[in-house]
């Protein structure tokens, strides 16, 4: 596994901002970016041998630097929504940056998506990574806490993209760091995902109020549209009358990974019949988040390329939406010295 570096551009602040191309024997190729830590393109065979890069994205940074929709990058320090803004750790209260009507989403105004980080490549037994690195000061967007974050990206030759989180704080925060990749398994410029079939092995999905807040319930999938205990057609059923699937206009939910403990294990499977390209997620985290880019519209992205409604899928690995609400959930809470280590990768392979 091979990785270099060349410059990609520069910020509004005159921050220097690399591009990684990550690659491996089997012609698969990753790009990453230090702001971010944005994937900007994921590059994959088909059955035939024919590549295609299978990530929405931008060509050039200042559209990344504009974006609103997250494309390819690390979220954090929590991803998804948080309730009115607001948690309370240890009896204090803490309040976060609103970016989502009175709600609190993807780590705020300037989350871990629209920051420069810094970045290593490191070589251990004979497989080069990249490590990016970022602190995320006391306070920033509400936090509590000095925060040291690593995530590392290592590219394996059975075509296997694996991002390990890795976090430190000196104060008790919340964590809850994901990828918001889009992914179209036809190639990012061939329209929508409604034909990919998709499997999730959860049984049950937490309950959004119409904002998109959970609220606490965690419902069976059996019987609903949200059933994907075993390969189904993602379009079968997104424009039925459910109120989950009508409240977001699409997919938008945290699913119930059927998990109990921290072991790597597979979260969900996707599958595009045509191409025969098949993405396997696994995942040391609790829940995954299925979305199905509802809020995309007209957005010209990479080649130019118009993105629409439906583009790309992304499945966002993380700790529930909206937890520090739900006794029942999950904790994202990290006490101050403690180590947040989550992993999730992304196999490719053909069928």
């Amino acid at each position: 596994m091979l990785i270099t570096k060349k410059v990609y551009g520069k910020t509004y602040k005159g921050e220097d901002v690399y591009i990684f191309n990550l690659s491996n024997d089997n012609g698969m190729t990753v790009k990453i970016l230090n702001y971010g830590g944005i994937i900007n393109s994921i590059k994959v065979p088909d059955r035939n041998g024919k590549i295609e890069d299978v990530v929405l994205g931008y060509d050039n940074l200042d559209n990344y630097i504009k974006d609103k929709f997250h494309f390819g990058a690390i979220i954090g320090r929590h991803a998804n929504r948080i309730e009115n803004a607001v948690f309370e750790i240890n009896g204090i209260v803490y309040n976060l940056t609103k970016n989502d009507g009175k709600n609190h989403i993807h780590g705020g105004l300037i989350g871990f998506d629209k920051v420069v980080w810094e970045s290593k490549i490191i070589e251990k037994n004979e497989e080069q990574s990249l490590e990016l690195y970022y602190t995320s000061v006391d306070g920033e967007e509400g936090y509590p806490g000095n925060l040291e974050v690593k995530v590392t990206y290592t590219l394996m030759d059975n075509n296997a993209l694996k991002i390990n989180y890795h976090a430190v704080s000196d104060k008790d925060t919340v964590v809850n760091l994901t990828n918001h990749s889009y992914f179209n398994l036809s190639g990012h410029q061939s329209g929508n995902i409604l034909e990919h079939q998709i499997l999730i092995n959860a049984d049950k999905f937490t309950v959004n109020d119409k904002n998109s807040i959970p609220t606490g319930e965690m419902r069976d999938v059996k019987d609903t549209p949200m059933d994907f205990t075993q390969m189904k057609t993602i379009g079968a059923k997104i424009y039925s009358k459910y109120k989950q699937i009508e409240f977001a206009h699409g997919y938008d939910n945290n699913w119930v990974l059927r998990k109990s403990d921290m072991n790597l294990e597979e979260a969900a499977e996707v599958f595009e019949t045509k191409s025969g390209r098949v993405m396997e997620v696994y995942t040391t985290k609790p829940g995954v988040q299925f979305y199905t880019g509802n809020y995309i519209e007209k957005n010209e992205g990479k080649e130019h390329t118009i993105y629409d409604k439906y583009s790309g899928l992304c499945l966002e690995t993380q700790y529930f939406p909206n937890s520090l609400k739900h006794k029942n959930f999950p904790s994202p809470i990290l006490k101050a010295g403690e180590v947040y280590n989550h992993t999730t990768v992304y196999k490719f392979l053909v069928r």
